[in-house]
């Protein structure tokens, strides 16, 4: 129970993820305040950890809106405090060449996935600073790390996350809040699904592909992203900050 007495923001905590953390939160003793887009899949993991004696608010809204930043955090307030975050709330966005991009599809994966953390991490801070205490917890990928062809926009967002990642460990250090960044690579969840069908292929054969380039000849589950981020949320890692953590099975390595 080693967030006991903690509140904990999640976004995106409907699915993948983002669900497998407010999960483990949950069990670790914290309350969760999860948020997503999409109702249904926030009421399903609600249910299941309130099904486990967790304690838990599903607020529907989009993170990476000034006024469903607002409702969020005006949720998470209620319960007095504020002591993690985890911006995890992203989209893969289009897949195209440089020269077949459109506009628009660049600018809705850039808003979800650094204006999102941006506008998410400036309510945080401001909840967390009077306390001098918080966590700060960005869900990156390993494409932040090195380039992706036909994937600017996301790898874009990803690199620029490490990016407001370090910044803010150095402006939040003094108030005594940390900020760190976990960098998954291939994980199993739904989203293997749209991607096998997007590279017409079988969830398996992408699976075993994705597996073969890792030392240890697999990817990540969801809960492998929640274990690293319960740690990172505790206070064993109160002196961990500014860095950028992969998960990845081994790929830089194989």
């Amino acid at each position: 129970m080693r967030l006991s007495g903690k509140v904990a923001v999640v976004t995106g905590g409907g699915t993948g993820i983002g669900a497998a953390i407010a999960k483990r939160f949950a069990r670790e003793g914290a309350v969760v305040v999860i948020s997503g887009r999409r109702p249904q899949p926030l009421a399903d993991v609600a249910e299941s950890i309130a099904r486990e004696g967790g304690e838990v608010e599903a607020v529907a809204c989009d993170s990476a809106t000034e006024e469903g930043v607002e409702r969020l955090f005006r949720k998470a307030l209620e319960f007095g405090r504020l002591d993690v975050l985890v911006n995890n709330a992203a989209i893969a966005g289009p897949v195209a060449p440089i020269w077949d991009q459109e506009l628009a599809g660049w600018e809705e994966t850039l808003r979800i996935n650094l204006t999102g953390p941006f506008l998410c991490s400036r309510a945080a801070a401001r909840a967390m600073i009077p306390r001098r205490s918080g966590r700060i917890i960005n869900i990156g990928s390993i494409s932040g790390k090195r380039p992706l062809a036909t994937r600017s926009p996301y790898t874009t967002t990803k690199m620029g996350l490490v990016g407001l990642t370090r910044t803010l460990a150095l402006e939040l250090g003094e108030y005594g809040i940390t900020v760190n960044v976990i960098s998954p690579g291939a994980v199993d969840t739904p989203r293997l699904n749209e991607l096998a069908e997007r590279w017409h292929t079988t969830v398996e054969a992408l699976r075993s592909s994705m597996a073969a380039q890792a030392a240890l000849r697999r990817i990540n589950e969801p809960d492998d992203i929640a274990a690293l981020a319960a740690f990172l949320a505790s206070d064993e890692a109160r002196n961990i900050t500014g860095i950028d953590i992969t998960v990845d099975a081994g790929v830089w390595f194989s």
